[in-house]
C-alpha cells in the first residue's frame, strides 16, 4: 500500500509587526494569540507536524520560546525572507505539502484545516489549494496548502512578493500551477477576525468573551458576529494590507 503523503503546517510568526508590534504574543482568553493558532493546527485531522517559522532576530526569541511551549517545532531564519523560512522548515521537517498559516489569526477552525488537507490528499497532483481563491469565509480563517516541490521552485526566484508572502507566485499563475479552492455557505466574507490593528483586537476579545477559550468553529464565530453588529462595526473600516 502506498504511504500517505506527509502534510505539515507551517505558521509564520514574528514579533516585529509594523502595524501592531508584539501582537502574536498578546494574551487572548488566557493564552497567547500564537498559542491559539498552534492549538488549532495541532487539532486538525490529517496534519503530521506543526512548525512555527520565526526569524533569527533577537526580539523573536520570545516567539520561538512560546511556540515550543505550545507544542510546535520551531525553525528560525531571515526576518524579511519568509519563503526562506518555509524552505528551511521543509528541509528540517520533510513533507510532501505544507499548509501555510499566519500567527495573527487566532480563531482558526481545525475542521476547515482538515478539509483543506483532505481535499489535497484526494488529489495530490494539484499544486495548490486554498480557502480564499473565491472568498466566502471571514478574513482571519485564511489557509493555503502548497506542494513542497512548488515552494522549492518558487525559492529559485530571488525577488518578488513571494519572498514575503510565500505563495503569490503560485496562485497568481494558474496557467503554470494547478490550483483549487474551497468555499463555504452561507458566505461570511464581509467579516474580519484577523489581528492587525487595535480595533481588530477589540473584536477578537469580544468574540472570545462570548465563546470562551475553547477552539471555536467558524460557524460559531460567524453566529456571534451576526448577532453582535456592535462588534462588527469596530473594525469594519480597517483596510487589509495589500500584497505587493
Amino acid at each position: 500500500m502506498r504511504e500517505q503523503p506527509v502534510v505539515n503546517v507551517v505558521i509564520q510568526a514574528r514579533a516585529s509587526s509594523t502595524r501592531l508590534p508584539g501582537k502574536v504574543l498578546r494574551e487572548l482568553g488566557g493564552r497567547s494569540v500564537l498559542g491559539w493558532v498552534v492549538r488549532a493546527a495541532l487539532a486538525a485531522e490529517g496534519v503530521d507536524r506543526v512548525v512555527v517559522a520565526t526569524s533569527d532576530a533577537a526580539d523573536d526569541d520570545a516567539v520561538a520560546e512560546e511556540a515550543a511551549r505550545c507544542g510546535a517545532d520551531v525553525v528560525r531564519g531571515p526576518l524579511d525572507d519568509v519563503l526562506a523560512r518555509f524552505l528551511l522548515a521543509c528541509e528540517r521537517y520533510p513533507a510532501d505539502a505544507v499548509v501555510r498559516l499566519t500567527a495573527d489569526c487566532p480563531l482558526h477552525d481545525p475542521a476547515l484545516l482538515a478539509q483543506l488537507v483532505a481535499l489535497w490528499r484526494a488529489r495530490p497532483d494539484v499544486d495548490y489549494v486554498n480557502n480564499f481563491l473565491v472568498r466566502t469565509l471571514p478574513r482571519g480563517f485564511d489557509a493555503e496548502l502548497v506542494r513542497v516541490p512548488v515552494l522549492v521552485e518558487q525559492g529559485r526566484e530571488p525577488e518578488g512578493a513571494h519572498r514575503e508572502h510565500v505563495t503569490p507566485g503560485v496562485y497568481g499563475h494558474p496557467e503554470r500551477y494547478s490550483c483549487a479552492g474551497m468555499v463555504v455557505a452561507p458566505p461570511a466574507d464581509d467579516l474580519r477576525v484577523t489581528l492587525d490593528t487595535e480595533p481588530d483586537w477589540a473584536v477578537l476579545e469580544g468574540v472570545v468573551a462570548e465563546l470562551g477559550d475553547g477552539i471555536p468553529s467558524w460557524g460559531e464565530v460567524v453566529s456571534v458576529l451576526r448577532r453582535r453588529p456592535d462588534l462588527v462595526a469596530l473594525n469594519a473600516n480597517v483596510e487589509q494590507k495589500a500584497v505587493r
